[in-house]
């Protein structure tokens, strides 16, 4: 080896030793610096296609935190996309690859519509009756999001199925599936387009700190609750360190007599459990009723990218999801409000999310490769 190959290997040995021994502080601080980086790179792209770049990056923060209105919405998107990055986590942690958490999501809040719907006249034309509404809601959507993410699990444990393929399918079946019986079954008649009824209006969240009538700090609350919830049993359990070991050490696993494929049914449906909640928060915090999955925002697909953003950690996935609902917050401010391509608004989105990304996916590539040297 060239002395100047030997010199590139060692400095790339030292900066894997620095990053994967920075502190939870120190990579909150690179991220800041390479979002702050990104920026400026995107508005000299902005400037350079003929754009006013300081009015990009204004209109980019001003669409996300510049009022209440604004920041209510990125925190409404924030909700939705820590839920599902927790879902996704909780399978990648594992070794399984769920990448169908979107279906799980639509499968999810349609169980919870359907309980609202079907209960609500049962019980009293009350906002009491909100509670249990919305608790049978959410425990529909746990059981339906879980079976939903289940089955492809038995696929891979006991028929050998690759869990991308059939997640991805299982995401268009999910979508066709629901808009058949919407259309059918539950569209109102004279309605226009196939969504269900209206919910009754007792059953919601109250807004609290933001008056919005699509967000609320509750909502804002399941998500933390969520991934505090996810995070203990992963990290503080003897089962959340059996379903990290059966994922990425299945020897050890049937050694210390954990079942492999049991456990590969168990991650998943617990991650389509955390997708199902997701969907019933959709439904109720957001929507109101149920409408063409079609037209749904695309969580379960960037809940993804939060999702190894956050190194596949149920807590870094709160600032990835803040990260992204600030992205999209912003993105759709520009669109709204400034004459700007939208392919250059995602351009730029997307160079953020790649600065902010890659020390991750260096730390990522210095864990699991030689770089760094030996690590005990």
């Amino acid at each position: 080896m060239t002395d100047a190959a030997t010199g590139v290997r060692s400095l790339a040995d030292r900066i894997a030793d620095r990053m994967l021994d920075a502190s939870v502080l120190e990579r909150v601080v690179i991220a800041l610096v390479a979002t702050a980086l990104a920026l400026l790179i995107g508005a000299v792209i902005v400037a350079a296609s003929g754009y006013d770049a300081v009015e990009f990056v204004s209109a980019l923060v001003y669409g996300a935190v510049g009022n209440v209105s604004n920041l209510a919405f990125m925190l409404r998107q924030s909700s939705m996309l820590i839920l599902t990055g927790v879902a996704v986590a909780v399978a990648f942690r594992a070794g399984v690859f769920n990448i169908g958490v979107q279906g799980q999501f639509v499968v999810g809040g349609f169980a919870a519509t359907l309980g609202i719907l079907f209960a609500a006249p049962l019980l009293p034309n009350s906002p009491v009756s909100a509670i249990p509404l919305m608790t049978l809601a959410a425990l529909l959507a746990l059981a339906a999001g879980g079976a939903y993410g289940a089955l492809p699990g038995m696929m891979k444990a006991y028929a050998g199925a690759n869990e991308v393929i059939t997640t991805i399918m299982l995401n268009f079946v999910a979508s066709g599936v629901v808009y058949f019986l919407l259309d059918a079954y539950l569209r109102p008649e004279g309605a226009a387009a196939p969504n269900t009824e209206q919910f009754p209006d007792y059953v919601g969240l109250p807004g609290l700190v933001f008056e919005s009538p699509s967000f609320s700090i509750l909502g804002l609350g399941v998500a933390l609750l969520t991934v505090a919830v996810v995070y203990l049993v992963m990290d503080r359990t003897g089962f959340g360190y059996d379903l990290v070991t059966s994922g990425y050490q299945e020897p050890a696993a049937k050694y210390s007599g954990v079942d492999p494929k049991r456990m590969i049914v168990r991650t998943m449906t617990i991650s389509g459990m955390i997708a199902g909640l997701a969907g019933a928060l959709f439904a109720i915090m957001i929507l109101g009723y149920y409408s063409d999955p079609s037209t749904f925002p695309t969580f379960g697909f960037d809940a993804i990218a939060v999702s190894l953003l956050a190194a596949n950690n149920p807590l870094g996935v709160i600032p990835a999801g803040l990260l992204f609902g600030g992205l999209d917050a912003g993105g759709q401010y520009i669109g709204f409000t400034l004459d700007v391509p939208s392919e250059l608004v995602d351009g730029v989105i997307g160079l953020i999310v790649l600065f902010v990304a890659a020390p991750e996916l260096f730390r990522a590539a210095g864990q699991y490769t030689s770089l760094g040297g030996d690590r005990e």
